[in-house]
Parts: structure tokens; sequence; C-alpha cells
């Protein structure tokens, strides 16, 4: 287990028993308390998210929604959906799932269609709720393509030289990638550490 230490995450050398705030790769070390489930925002978890993540979510999702409505279709009975019978329950669910599938992309290859009221009623739900999934699928594939990221790099190593009758701080950055960054911005923070009654205290700027 790795020693807590005082180091945020900014320089080589660091003392004291207390937990880091940055970590090596750049992320908070923060951890929330009293939040509820108010407080998370579905889409915006969707769009930061890791790619396999994300992707394993959208398969979880389209199997548990396909494994709900086969259910509804094997509630009804097995002569609800045409062609969709077998001699076993297990055969029977099968063939009522992949007829869900079919439904709810709206792809439908006419082996299997729905015969009573119930059956179509599900069927038309199933394929409402289909096409609002599929446009919500696409504006999150967009919004995570879409979205832009820097991969910006940084000098191991910051130093205190001369600059303009006084001594700076200074670091190096650089674009990690082939694009061109117009118009950059950066904001620095400096957090200082000082001894106080309680202990190290850290200071921000």
């Amino acid at each position: 287990m790795q020693k807590p230490a005082f180091d945020p995450g900014l320089t080589n050398q660091f003392s004291g028993l207390l937990r880091r705030s940055i970590n090596q790769d750049g992320t908070f070390n923060v951890r929330r308390r009293g939040v509820s489930w108010r407080d998370t925002h579905p889409y915006l978890r969707l769009i930061n998210m890791s790619w396999p993540s994300f992707l394993l979510t959208v398969l979880s999702a389209y199997f548990v929604a396909n494994i709900l409505f086969a259910l509804f279709y094997l509630a009804l009975g097995p002569d609800q959906i045409t062609n969709a019978d077998a001699p076993t329950t297990m055969g029977h669910f099968q063939n009522v799932f992949f007829f869900s599938a079919q439904t709810l992309t709206t792809v439908g290859y006419g082996s299997m269609v729905p015969r009573t009221l119930g059956a179509n009623a599900i069927a038309a739900v199933e394929c409402l709720v289909g096409v609002l999934v599929l446009a919500l699928g696409t504006g999150l594939l967009y919004g995570r393509v879409s979205k832009p990221s820097a991969r910006i790099g940084f000098s191991a190593q910051a130093l205190i030289a001369p600059y303009q009758d006084t001594n700076s701080l200074q670091f190096r950055v650089v674009n990690r990638r082939e694009n061109l960054i117009m118009e950059m911005e950066a904001r620095v923070m400096l957090m200082t550490v000082r001894k106080s009654e309680s202990g190290l205290q850290r200071d921000y700027a």
C-alpha cells in the first residue's frame, strides 16, 4: 500500500502524511460526500466515461431492453406471434427475443409478425422506444466524437528564474497532437504549504 503523502502531484519531492490532491495522471483525488442521485447527470456521465465503459453500457442496455420485451411477448402465450412457437420454453424465448431485437431496431424481416391485439400493442410501444433510443444513442455518440479534447504535455521540473527584474516560476507546455492551438489560455494554480497550530495547511493562489 502506497504511503499517503502531502505531495499534490505538482512536485518531485513530498513530505508529511496527508493524501495527494492531484494524482500523477492529472486527475483530482477528490472524494465527494453527501451526493445523491439527483446530483448525477446521466448525459454528462455517459459523455465523460471511457469508451469501453460506454460501449459496455450501450450493449447492456440493448440486451436488457430486448429481454424485457421478450418476457412481455412470452407472457402473452405461444400463439401470439407467427412462427415464434418452439417445442421448449427456452426456444420460444429465443424466438421472441430475436423478434424483439428486430422490432426495437425497426428491421422487421417479416418471418415473425404479431397476431393479436396484445402483441401488436407491445410491438407498437417497442417501435416507439426503439426510435427514441436510436435518436438518443446517435446524440450521445456524436457528443462523444465531437467533444474537443486536448493532449497537453508539460515539463517534469519547474524552474525559478529571473524575469523582468524579478523571479518567476517557469515551466514548459507543449501540444502533443498535430493540430494547431490558436488563442490558447492557461490558468495556473499556485499552492503553498504553511505550518499552523492545527498542522500543515495549503494555500492556493
